[in-house]
This record gives C-alpha cells, sequence and structure tokens, in this order.
C-alpha cells in the first residue's frame, strides 16, 4: 500500500553522529572512538560529576519540588546565575540591568532562538561564521532565516589561525553584519586567538559596527579556569557596546543530555534589554513555550552554594588537565616515533578537539585498518584518548602519513 509519504527520501546521516553508529557496529575490540563531543574518564567512560550527584540528591529530597511549568524565560535563579558565570560577578552589564537571559535548550537552542530573535528585530540578516566550524552552526542559522557567509579561519598550512584572512573577510563584511565567534576551544580546530589578537578582532567588528554572537560551549573546560576561558567575551562587553552569548553546561558540569543553556544578550541600556526579553519570549513561547526544569535546577543549586561551587571547580579543572595531559601525551608519542610531520599544533589547540592535519583518505585508512573512528575532516576527540589507547592511535597515525598520500 502506498504512504502518503512515499516519496519522502532517506536523510544522510549525521557526519559527526553517524561516526559513533559505525563505531557501535565495528566488533573490533581493538576499536577507538575520537569523533564524540562529550567527555570521557581514562577508562573511556561517561563522567557524572560528584557535584552533580550531590545537588540531584538534594533536589529529589526536597519535599516542595513540584514539577509545574517554569515561566517562559526560565529559572530566574539559573539565568541570573549564568549571566554572572560568563559575564563576571563585578559586570557592568549586569549592575546596570542591561543583560536580557533566558533560559534555553543548550547551546543549540540558545543559537537557535538567538538567530530567530535577530531574523525578526535585526536589522540585517547575514551572519558571518568561520570557516571550519561546527557542522551545525550552518544548519541553524539558515533554518531561522539568515544568510551564512563565511570569514576565514584555520590555515591548512600552518595548523593554526589565518588571522590575515579573518581581518580582511571582517573588514569586508557588510555594515552590521552579524559575527559568529566562538568564546574558546574553538570547535573543530582547537585553534583560538591570542588575547592580543582578539583585542585586534574587537575593534575591528566594534569599528565596523558588526554584531558579535559568541557561542560558549567550553567555559572552565578548555583551560580549566572559568575567568580565563570568558575572557574574550568580556573584552567585548566591557567596551559598553552590544552582543548575544550562547551558552552551555553540557561539557563543563557533564549535563549534555538534560540540555541546560541560556541565551544573553547584552543591550545598551536597561529599558532596551527589558523589551529584547519581552521579544524573546515571544520566540520560544511558540517553539517549545517554556524549557525544562531538572537540568537548570542542578546548575543553580551549584552555582549560588560557595562549597558546591568550589567543588565545581575542582572538577572541572580534572576534566580540562586530563585533555591537556593527552594532548601532551600524544605530541611526545609521535615525536618519540619519529612520525613525519611537525604535530606542534596538538599542544598549541586548546580545548576537547584537535585537528590533526589528515585528510580524509588517511581518515578512511585508519578506521579501516586500525578501527579507529573521527570525523573525516581529521578532527578528533582529545577527551576519548587514554594513556592506554595513546600507542595504538600514534601506529595509524604514523601508518597513514607514512602509507597515504
Amino acid at each position: 500500500m502506498d504512504s502518503v509519504f512515499s516519496n519522502v527520501d532517506r536523510a544522510p546521516e549525521d557526519p559527526i553522529l553517524g561516526v559513533t553508529v559505525a563505531y557501535n557496529n565495528d566488533p573490533s575490540p581493538a576499536k577507538l572512538n575520537l569523533g564524540v563531543g562529550a567527555y570521557r574518564t581514562e577508562e573511556g567512560k561517561p563522567l557524572v560529576l560528584d557535584v552533580v550527584r550531590r545537588a540531584e540528591q538534594q533536589l529529589v529530597n526536597d519535599p516542595s519540588r513540584v514539577k509545574e511549568y517554569i515561566p517562559i524565560a526560565g529559572l530566574a535563579d539559573f539565568n541570573k546565575l549564568s549571566a554572572k558565570l560568563i559575564l563576571g560577578a563585578d559586570s557592568p552589564a549586569i549592575q546596570e540591568s542591561r543583560v536580557a537571559t533566558i533560559q534555553c535548550l543548550s547551546g543549540t537552542g540558545s543559537l537557535r532562538v538567538g538567530a530567530e530573535f535577530l531574523k525578526k528585530h535585526y536589522h540585517q540578516s547575514v551572519i558571518f561564521i568561520p570557516k571550519p566550524t561546527w557542522g551545525n552552526h550552518p544548519k541553524v542559522f539558515n533554518l531561522a532565516g539568515l544568510s551564512v557567509e563565511y570569514y576565514r579561519y584555520y590555515d591548512p598550512a600552518t595548523r593554526g589561525l589565518d588571522f590575515q584572512g579573518l581581518l580582511e573577510d571582517l573588514g569586508a563584511a557588510p555594515s552590521g553584519a552579524i559575527v559568529l565567534l566562538h568564546a574558546c576551544a574553538h570547535n573543530p580546530t582547537g585553534v583560538d586567538p591570542t588575547p592580543e589578537e582578539w583585542e585586534q578582532i574587537r575593534q575591528l567588528i566594534r569599528s565596523k559596527s558588526l554584531l558579535p554572537f559568541f557561542d560558549s560551549a567550553y567555559q572552565g573546560f578548555a583551560s580549566g579556569s572559568l575567568d580565563t576561558d570568558a575572557h574574550s567575551v568580556r573584552t567585548f562587553v566591557a567596551d559598553g557596546g552590544e552582543c548575544l552569548i550562547a551558552q552551555s553546561y553540557a561539557k563543563n558540569m557533564g549535563l549534555y543530555g538534560e540540555r541546560v543553556g541560556a541565551l544573553s544578550i547584552v543591550c545598551k541600556s536597561a529599558d532596551v534589554a527589558s523589551k529584547v526579553e519581552s521579544q524573546v519570549k515571544l520566540v520560544v513561547r511558540p517553539m517549545y513555550s517554556s524549557p525544562p526544569i531538572h537540568g537548570a535546577s542542578i546548575v543553580a543549586t551549584i552555582l549560588k552554594n560557595s562549597d558546591m561551587y568550589n567543588d565545581w571547580t575542582i572538577e572541572l579543572k580534572g576534566m580540562a588537565d586530563r585533555i591537556i595531559s593527552m594532548r601532551q601525551q600524544l605530541f611526545d608519542a609521535l615525536k618519540a616515533k619519529g612520525t613525519p610531520g611537525d604535530w606542534s599544533h596538538i599542544i598549541k589547540q586548546i580545548g576537547m578537539f584537535t585537528f590533526t592535519g589528515l585528510n580524509k583518505e588517511q581518515v578512511v585508512f585508519m578506521t579501516k585498518e586500525y578501527h579507529i573512528y573521527m570525523t573525516s575532516d581529521g578532527r578528533i576527540s582529545m577527551a576519548g584518548l587514554s594513556t592506554k589507547t595513546v600507542p595504538h592511535l600514534v601506529e595509524a597515525i604514523h601508518a597513514a602519513v607514512t602509507r597515504v598520500d
């Protein structure tokens, strides 16, 4: 019998999520998944932070808690504490009530709500995003009705930042265009501007009246310091200008499946911020009506209790330090093996991902011959590595580099 949906074609696998599907189907005991964008312990297991378990226990044991809908904008405590976390406790923007913050569905939902708001209320509908960027970015903005352009970001020759290309492309962008910036730990490259380069980017963006939209997915998770990883955002807010910030608690609190995020819009005045918030709520209402309560309650519980907050920063630094140590171990092992090429980019890059510089053919070879799974652009998740799997990866990289062009 014909279905009314007979004309629906099968969609291609998501290139990132498809890596895990292929990995799961591989029976090899030597298999290694370096595609996953989630933290893993040294034993390769997902981690629930101790402080998160304690916060959850506290919430579960509170008999006054109910499951009623929360407001469209989300939990007030969560919003206030999220803005404070990214902007800093002493931020003039917060003190002057110039920040409209809305609880959203993790980073992706925050980007989408921000994009829908901009499409409706901002005079420019073009957004410049780095090339390359996270695979979901162009889709999120396109589907919200923004047109996506790219600015140069990564230089394959140096495996570092194409700073000149970035300045030229943003310099040529139309006045008022939106610019997507990764707050820290650029995904997929792990390449970040230096503080001096950020300052030049800020001056250029402000001189051209471009509107910065920060994606902050890794605060505290990149360097181990919440303040260091918020530096780029704070320099843009300190100049009194406007910007948007999408925050995610997936990585830094390990709350991936709880979908906890926030969208903050920093405005010129308290009056504008209040109007902006009222309009963002009109974006959310027909989309998902109001956000989920549990994950945001965990975050608020941790952020408002000084002991829990301190314990969280220690656990967070532990995750960041393990990733940094994996970078060093991989670099040292490649060097010791005498693998051709300069691998210093592995320790220069930051955050969960490393852009190895391996090409598509080399990636296919490593999957086929060594059962190592990663995205076809050669991006690997450092969190997926452990001390005992580094030698296997080094063997595979060495073989790929010496045998596949």
